[in-house]
């Protein structure tokens, strides 16, 4: 009877220890920073909603992406700023709350990497919100700031098809440029400028800030009828810029797939006689 009972008792732990471990996998399998910052405590959507009074919220992305959409009530300290650490070193001195760092969604890995930086520096209290800017927009837009704006409606948020109908890729971005009179923008940020950009003579260069400058090339091309073609470096960069060119109500407007890393990915694999990957 015994030798029965423990049968039994080991099998409902194994049952346990299985089905514990097929959850983790799958939420790994989600959020696959959590494999790799290993060393980083993690928040979950519902849970920062509960707390998102008794916490600090500190958007690490770029400055445009903040202003684009954020989290209601967000700092912005980006982390490729080259005084991020002393900035959030900072913030720790001004507030005993705990920081909740965040970046764009499940496969960014700025959060993680934003916490684990602040885990080196001995700052502590510091969790990753890891779901994401978009998660959140969607799950509480009264508690997201669109352009300056509480979102309130989830429908307002750009999908991910909308935005795959705006993509060429960069051979046929490339023709594009050639066969049409399209204005050709690089917004690539400062630091990812190359010494020339690669279409000499036919593009415009604009940062994302820029705004004065990119209006003028955007009603340029509302007023002449020509397509807008944008690139930035590696295709994500673009995706926030949508949003302004939506709002401004331009409709033909293309971005090259991948960025300047898939164009030059492209060329590699032609001049090594392989398809590029």
């Amino acid at each position: 009877m015994l030798g029965h009972q423990m049968m039994q008792f080991l099998g409902y732990t194994l049952l346990v220890w299985s089905l514990g471990t097929a959850v983790a996998w799958a939420d790994n399998k989600e959020f696959p920073g959590r494999d790799i910052y290993t060393d980083v405590s993690v928040i979950s959507l519902e849970d920062l909603k509960q707390r998102l009074n008794d916490v600090m919220v500190v958007d690490v992305r770029s400055e445009y992406e903040f202003e684009t959409l954020r989290i209601k009530g967000a700092k912005n300290v980006p982390l490729s700023g080259k005084n991020f650490v002393d900035d959030m070193a900072k913030m720790r001195v001004e507030t005993d709350k705990d920081i909740i760092v965040y970046c764009n969604g499940k496969t960014c890995m700025k959060s993680y990497k934003a916490a684990r930086r602040c885990n080196t520096a001995k700052i502590p209290n510091v969790y990753a919100y890891d779901a994401g800017i978009l998660d959140w927009a969607k799950a509480y837009p009264d508690e997201a700031i669109l352009l300056g704006k509480v979102m309130k409606d989830p429908k307002k948020l750009i999908s991910k098809e909308s935005f795959q109908k705006h993509l060429l890729d960069p051979d046929v971005f490339g023709e594009k440029v050639a066969t049409s009179d399209a204005i050709v923008l690089d917004v690539r940020d400062r630091f990812q400028r190359d010494a020339l950009g690669i279409f000499p003579g036919r593009e415009r260069r604009a940062y994302l800030d820029e705004t004065k400058k990119l209006d003028r090339y955007i009603d340029k091309a509302m007023r002449e009828k020509r397509p807008l073609l944008i690139y930035d470096a590696s295709g994500h960069q673009v995706r926030w810029f949508q949003y302004y060119l939506e709002n401004k109500g331009v409709r033909d407007y293309y971005f090259m797939k991948g960025g300047t890393s898939a164009y030059f990915k492209g060329i590699t694999g032609d001049f090594l006689g392989k398809p590029a990957q």
